[in-house]
């Protein structure tokens, strides 16, 4: 027998270690570990994290492998590993209808849970007795299922299993708007059981999506039925989400050292080197001590303030715990491992010495990690005195079989005994290596010969649908009908994925689907429901957008391709030619550089060599026989289950037939030309059958549009309107239609005795040409006898709904957009997407508020909720104004298209307030277009889609820009053009626009169409009472200045957005350690504040907005926060306190005497000088820069003195 090496012993003394800290204590029959002898339970995240070591050693072993025994060793370590993970499985396994339950309700209630039975994987404790929803947990588990598949061991053993991973996914993809308790079981740090979005939770969801995403979970020995797909747009949520949030942790934590796991070892999720730098920075130097980290500022557990008694902490209590937070020597065993992959020995050595010299030292020479140091109960005063300078005791689990298994994991590597790439062998530690930059390609399709002849004659060569056969093209939809069938298992009650839209990541692949090449198109031209499509203008900025998005995001092997189809509705009204602004962005695409990304465009076969191809092998060798048979046994065998279950099933016959449907046509003829509009399949006869079952099937799927995909080609015919008197769109006298006329009030017929006459309107209806007047019949109709009235304008059927769905498609081919609005609003249409905008926003920490201020009217949106309730939340706050409902919609898209692009637009800003944001833009235009409050809001409603969100950046751009109307009169009488331009680089940078830095003297406004103040008109009305204006602001015209209202205006948009100076939450922070609390109109913030919250926690700062935002008049509150930044100013003054409730409203009152009386001593005149009613501010001050002589902040810094006079030192003079 060979003598043992060096490196053998060592193992083996690791091999001691690892069975007397951890092995000893696995379960015999299920393979988990108990947290300790006193909690018997089975933890999902310490079970993972402690099987690391036993993993890492068997590895170990392998490598180095001595003898026989060895390899025998290896083997029994490895199937240790398995034992415990298929565990973790059998509980999970135990709780699938909670996992098919949360991929719907994503609800606290239906969540996995954190914790089993040791002996028997079953719950230990209720659904609502413990803080179960950790999204980190579950996917942690995954991550390492998705590791140790790839490092060779077979843990998944069926193919049941794998349809189980693959739900996991989906309980997991969502992870970026899901609110869990975190992987510190409490939520929000007072330990109330409030959950919130966490980083740690969000980062370990997208490692394990990327880590699982085309793995086969059979390794080597699997076929195609065992891989497991995850869906790139989610992945690419989470890790936007994340990047907006680090270094903070959450909602409540403004650092966390639970972050570690994330940043680094082993989730490596962030892949931009500088923020996972700051965010190690930010941990290193407020959460280090001498013992180890703690988790997050003003961490009661185990201190001795805390009250083992209560489960809770009282808000103001937390500030007891500041400076005696437990430090936890685990956070060590993480900045090692960090010190491994970043490749830092010094990191590696320092942090080894530190924990040599805490832990616990046995009689058998094994060192323990013990889960924390405490500070004694009688060391605490002085403790508060000096941070960190008295000796600490271990208090806790000794060891923390997590650290302890991480400390072994460390040591393991630091020794050479492994590589870091055989404990990463997915290579997730490569995540922060810059990438190549992305070529986008996109491929323009015709959809039909006519269009393709019209693009030749501008000299672009593109290909019909019926050219690219074998390609399929899709719309986007149908994917997401596949996707939907993934991971389906009706023996387990699985259903797939929820039916939810795919992002651009995911239709920018090739597919392989039943051994057919499939491509899919956006989903921004897939809009069926809603009027954003029919702005060819919206198209274009929606593709630019998209194509911005995939160069920045792309991290697939392969090259992104795009494929843009070229529809009847990207022509020009005559259909002669293209929309300019599509002809304008084909040609730009063609020169290689678009929306700030680098682009090839080319024929769709000509990407098949470089483009990134999915394999979706699920689907293949399921014909609709079979699935239609398995489907009605499921039905049967599930009857008391989920509605949702039989619809989907239904869906996917429908599915499979399609697909059957699609790939049985033989390659498509190329059509004759055949007279125009004669509504008919361009096929052999026999086909035609089959063609009306698969548009039927297509409509099942909600394919509309389903003959731009088909290669036997359906002509669209102008439908024939069926029931409304409309002008034919190529009349001579439509196209140039004379300013619509509105039915006045008067001129509704009346029966004798006063009422309205509504026969008679029925045949006014019927005479009637302008489409305008039809609109308001109809709406007098709908209001008065409901949608589904019948007018029996020919014969029976003629119900309100209808008529208004064919005025709608008219409206919307003449582009006229305020009538479109209006009918949406009417017909209660929403924006297919509203509630996926809505997450994104609040995934990025912002709140929002919908209606008009004050509150109750204007309501908040804090969390998450379910579509139909959002529209009926927007309708109530809008007063049931439908041009404000059907606004906010589309606003709310805007700001989630913008946030996804330039999330650097909204810093400093926490809530948005949708209501005030509409009214600033009325605003605007009344200001800009020197035009009543009802005309601008005429203007805003007749605004393309495009035109609208250009307006919408302007605003949140903080640049200076003019609006006009255009010189040529677009579409004579259906929308006034206006047109928005940049002002170039004249306006005020960003800390001017904070209202702070010196104003340059030189600083020249651009000359903008007559600039024009705007005061409140009563809320006036035009058409009918259809539309109601939004109420504005109103100001006399005083002089031809062109910085006249400059200011003013700044102030509106700055207080209606919500923008502060950067810092400036913080700085209220610091005044309120010196105060009771600051009064803003009635209304008082407290500074018990500061006891709960720390000053650069999210939560504070919305704390403070929403005392802000109770003052109804932007311009108002910005001066309010301009006297609250004075104010702050004594905060850095060495005085222990400047009195007890500070009014701010009074300060500016104060300022705003002072600058009345200099102004009237100057002799300015009584009209300059007048007051805003319903504030008493002179409305010169409003306008007035902040810096100079006459400056808002030289009056405002006089008041402040003069107020806290009393409260300064006698006799020291502070504030000059």
């Amino acid at each position: 027998m060979r003598s043992r090496s060096n490196s053998g012993v060592k193992l083996d003394n690791y091999a001691r270690m690892v069975q007397q800290t951890i092995l000893r204590h696995q379960d015999p029959v299920t393979g988990l570990l108990p947290g300790s002898a006193e909690q018997p339970h089975s933890w999902v995240r310490d079970n993972v994290y402690c099987v690391l070591s036993v993993w890492a050693l068997s590895l170990a072993y392998r490598k180095n492998a001595d003898r026989d025994e060895d390899k025998a060793k290896a083997y029994e370590l490895e199937q240790s590993v398995v034992k415990l993970m298929r565990g973790i499985l059998q509980g999970i396994m135990r709780q699938l209808d909670k996992v098919e339950k949360f991929k719907y309700s994503r609800s606290t209630s239906d969540s996995l849970h954190a914790k089993y039975n040791t002996r028997t994987c079953a719950p230990v404790v209720g659904d609502d007795e413990w803080g179960h929803l950790q999204v980190d947990a579950t996917s942690l588990f995954l991550l390492f299922l998705a590791q140790m598949t790839a490092s060779g061991l077979h843990i998944v053993y069926t193919q049941d299993e794998v349809d189980v991973v693959q739900n996991l996914m989906f309980y997991i993809e969502a992870a970026y708007k899901v609110a869990d308790y975190g992987m510190w079981e409490r939520g929000d740090k007072t330990n109330q059981g409030i959950t919130e979005i966490n980083a740690s939770s969000i980062g370990m969801a997208k490692a394990a999506l990327e880590a699982l995403d085309d793995l086969n979970l059979f390794g080597a020995k699997g076929g195609p039925g065992s891989v497991v797909h995850a869906l790139a747009d989610d992945i690419q949520h989470c890790q936007s989400i994340l990047t907006s949030m680090l270094p903070r942790a959450s909602m409540s934590k403004e650092v966390d050292a639970g972050v570690l796991a994330i940043i680094s070892y082993p989730a490596f999720a962030v892949d931009d080197i500088s923020i996972v730098n700051a965010t190690k920075e930010e941990i290193i130097s407020k959460l280090q001590g001498r013992y180890g980290c703690c988790r997050f500022l003003r961490d009661g557990h185990k201190t001795p303030k805390e009250d083992p008694n209560r489960l809770y902490y009282e808000s103001a209590e937390l500030k007891l715990f500041e400076n005696i937070e437990c430090e936890w020597p685990l956070f060590w065993t993480y900045l090692i491992l960090d010190g491994i992959f970043i490749n830092s020995p010094e990191q590696v050595q320092e942090y080894q010495e530190a924990l040599e010299g805490i832990m616990i030292k046995q009689k058998d020479g094994i060192r323990l990690l013990p889960e924390l140091y405490s500070v004694p109960p009688d060391k605490v005063e002085e403790e508060y005195r000096n941070p960190h300078s008295v000796e600490r005791v271990p208090l806790g689990k000794c060891p923390l079989k997590w650290g302890q298994s991480l400390y072994i994991l460390g040591n393991l590597l630091s020794e050479g005994f492994l590589a870091p790439g055989e404990i990463d062998p997915l290579n997730r530690r490569f995540s922060t290596i810059p990438k190549p930059d992305v070529v986008v390609q996109v491929s323009v399709l015709a959809e039909t010969e006519e269009i393709k002849e019209l693009l030749l004659k501008s000299g672009i060569d593109v290909e019909t649908v019926a050219d690219i056969h074998p390609i399929h093209v899709q719309p986007s939809r149908v994917l997401s009908h596949i996707y939907a069938r993934l991971g389906r298992n009706p023996r387990l009650g699985l259903t797939g994925r929820p039916y939810r839209r795919i992002g651009v990541l995911g239709t920018s692949k090739f597919y392989t689907i039943r051994n057919t090449i499939f491509s899919f198109t956006p989903q921004f031209i897939d809009h069926q429901q809603f009027y954003l499509a029919l702005d060819n203008k919206m198209i274009v900025e929606m593709l630019r957008t998209e194509i911005a998005y995939l160069a920045s995001r792309w991290r697939m092997t392969g090259r992104p391709t795009v494929t843009f189809p070229i529809s009847q509705t990207m022509l020009t009204e005559d259909h002669t030619d293209l929309d300019p602004a599509v002809l304008a962005t084909l040609r730009k695409l063609q020169d290689g550089y678009y929306g700030g990304a680098r682009i090839q465009t080319g024929k769709l076969s000509e990407f098949l060599t470089t483009s990134c191809f999915a394999n979706l092998s699920f689907l293949d060798g399921k014909g609709s026989g079979s699935m239609s048979r398995r489907d009605e046994e499921y039905d049967e065998g599930d009857g008391d289950g989920y509605v949702h279950e039989l619809r989907y099933d239904d869906e996917a016959d429908d599915l499979a037939q399609y697909l059957d449907h699609l790939l049985a046509h033989a390659a498509p003829k190329k059509p004759k030309q055949q007279a125009r509009g004669l509504g008919r399949f361009k096929a052999v006869a026999t086909k035609t059958k089959e063609m009306v079952s698969l548009m039927n099937k297509a409509q099942h799927l909600d394919v509309h549009n389903v003959n731009m995909y088909l290669p036997n080609k359906l002509f669209r015919s102008p439908q024939p309107s069926l029931n409304l008197n409309l002008p034919d769109s190529s009349a001579p006298q439509e196209a140039r239609a004379p300013e619509v006329t509105l039915t006045p009030e008067s001129g509704v017929p009346r029966e004798a005795g006063g009422g309205v006459d509504y026969e008679a309107l029925v045949q006014l209806l019927k005479d009637t040409q302008s489409l305008q007047d039809q609109a308001d019949i109809l709406y007098i109709l709908f209001k008065d006898k409901g949608m589904d009235w019948d007018t029996r304008l020919h014969g029976k059927g003629s119900t309100v709904r209808s008529l208004l769905s064919d005025l709608n498609e008219k409206a919307g081919e003449l582009k006229h957009w305020s009538l479109i609005r209006m009918i949406s609003g009417m017909l209660k249409k929403k924006v297919e997407e509203l509630d996926s905008a809505c997450s994104d926003l609040l995934a990025h920490q912002k709140h929002l508020t919908v209606g008009l201020p004050p509150e109750p009217r204007e309501k908040t949106i804090s969390a998450p909720i379910p579509p139909d309730q959002l529209a009926a939340l927007i309708d109530e706050a809008s007063d049931n104004n439908i041009s404000v409902a059907i606004l906010t919609q589309e606003i709310m898209v805007y700001l989630a298209m913008s946030i996804r692009t330039q999330p650097s637009l909204f810093s400093e800003m926490f809530r948005l307030r949708i209501g005030l944001i509409i009214q600033v833009m009325a605003t605007e235009l009344a200001q800009s277009l020197n035009c009543s409050g009802e005309e601008a809001t005429e203007s805003l409603m007749s605004l393309g889609p495009s035109e609208l969100k250009n307006l919408l950046h302007h605003i949140l751009s903080g640049k200076e820009f003019g609006v006009q109307r255009s010189v040529r009169e677009l579409d004579a009488g259906v929308s006034p053009a206006i047109s928005i331009h940049h002002l170039g680089n004249v306006g005020a940078t960003k800390s001017e626009r904070a209202g702070i830095s010196k104003l340059k003297s030189d600083m020249k406004m651009g000359v903008r169409s007559q600039s024009l103040d705007i005061e409140t008109f009563e809320s006036g009305r035009y058409r009918l009472q259809s539309i109601e204006s939004v109420d504005i602001p109103e100001y006399l015209p005083v002089a031809k200045d062109t910085r006249q209202g400059q200011w003013l205006r700044r102030r509106r948009l700055d207080g209606a957005l919500n923008r502060v100076p950067v810092g400036f939450y913080q700085k209220v922070w610091r005044i309120l350690q010196k105060c009771h609390g600051l009064s803003i109109e009635g209304f008082v913030l407290p500074s018990s504040t500061t006891r709960e919250m720390t000053p650069r926690e999210i939560k504070f700062s919305v704390h403070v907005e929403t005392v802000l935002n109770r003052v109804p008049q932007p311009e108002y509150r910005q001066l309010l926060v301009e006297a609250i930044l004075v104010l702050t100013m004594l905060a850095d003054v060495d005085i222990p306190s400047i009195g007890s409730i500070i009014h701010v409203e009074k300060i500016v009152h104060l300022a705003n005497d002072m600058f009345h009386k200099d102004q009237r001593d100057l002799g300015a005149e009584e009209h300059v000088l007048e007051r805003d009613p319903s504030t008493g501010v002179c409305r010169l001050l409003y306008d007035s820069a902040p810096s100079g002589r006459f400056g808002s902040m030289t009056y405002l810094t006089k008041a402040v003195a003069v107020y806290v006079q009393d409260f300064l030192p006698s006799g020291s003079c502070a504030v000059q």
